[in-house]
């Protein structure tokens, strides 16, 4: 190789690897500015989440400002569901035992369900209302607040409902179907064994037995009663001596306020605001 073509082939080589080293500088420049400005960025919003939380601004240290809490009860109140005792109490709690909460709404829409899921929630309600007694909380129903809905929405301070609100439902049912008459015309016989007479209580494919539909219209009357008695215990003087208020009819959120199930018109954001 003549000494030209070995000028030309390191000039090449020299060529090559210059661009290599820039190539590399430049990828390490714009990894640190690309490390440079994600960390800028989280920290900005890490300062925008103190500011919203209030954990800065005025030299001192506080989860927030003062406000007013909402829990909301959805749908058919019944065990393992979103609106069971369980996760409704444990909202509640969290809400009453935040100190800067200045008062509580519970906001209502259901149609009922369990009595005794509802009356545990009823119970709670008194007692977080007896612990913290400066928390005042409110009941705001919106669509419907019957039967195990108003069971619970009775412990509360107040009661707000729309003038179209389905109010009351204070009863108590048992429902089911009969297929004695199927059976047969099917040619199916229904062979039931028990270890005692009544423990196939109701059972549907069976005529009913008068005594056991005694049994069950007392277990019944007594379960009303204890709803009755949750209901004067929490409206009190505000509600109406009418009979008819505890016949398990719905009223609207106009007229329950006429008979004392309820106390004003207004929805969540003007309980928070004006309460």
């Amino acid at each position: 190789m003549n000494e030209p073509e070995v000028k030309k082939e390191n000039w090449e080589r020299n060529l090559l690897e210059n661009l290599s080293f820039a190539t590399l500088r430049e990828q390490r420049r714009t990894r640190t500015w690309g490390i440079f400005f994600k960390l800028l960025t989280f920290l900005y919003l890490f300062i925008l989440l103190f500011f919203a939380l209030g954990w800065i601004g005025d030299g001192k240290v506080r989860l927030a400002e003062k406000h007013t809490a909402l829990v909301d009860l959805r749908g058919v109140i019944v065990a393992d569901s979103n609106s069971s005792a369980d996760k409704i109490n444990a909202s509640l709690q969290s809400a009453f035992q935040d100190k800067n909460t200045k008062g509580v709404i519970l906001r209502i829409n259901s149609p009922g369900g369990s009595p005794v899921q509802a009356g545990y929630i009823n119970d709670e309600i008194y007692r977080l209302r007896a612990k913290y007694p400066e928390v005042p909380l409110y009941a705001v129903v919106g669509d419907i607040c019957a039967s195990g809905g108003y069971y619970v929405a009775a412990a509360a301070d107040k009661i707000f409902v729309d003038k179209a609100s389905l109010v009351g439902s204070i009863g108590v049912l048992m429902d089911g179907f009969g297929f004695t008459g199927t059976l047969e015309k099917l040619g199916v016989e229904r062979r039931l064994l028990t270890s005692g007479e009544n423990k196939g209580f109701l059972d549907p494919f069976t005529p009913l037995d008068p005594a056991q539909i005694a049994h069950a219209t007392t277990l019944l009357r007594e379960i009303h009663e204890q709803f009755i008695q949750v209901v004067k215990q929490g409206r009190g003087e505000r509600l109406k001596n009418v009979p008819e208020i505890f016949s398990g009819i719905v009223w609207t959120g106009q007229k329950s306020i006429e008979l004392g199930l309820a106390d004003e018109m207004g929805n969540a954001e003007y309980v928070a605001r004006d309460y």
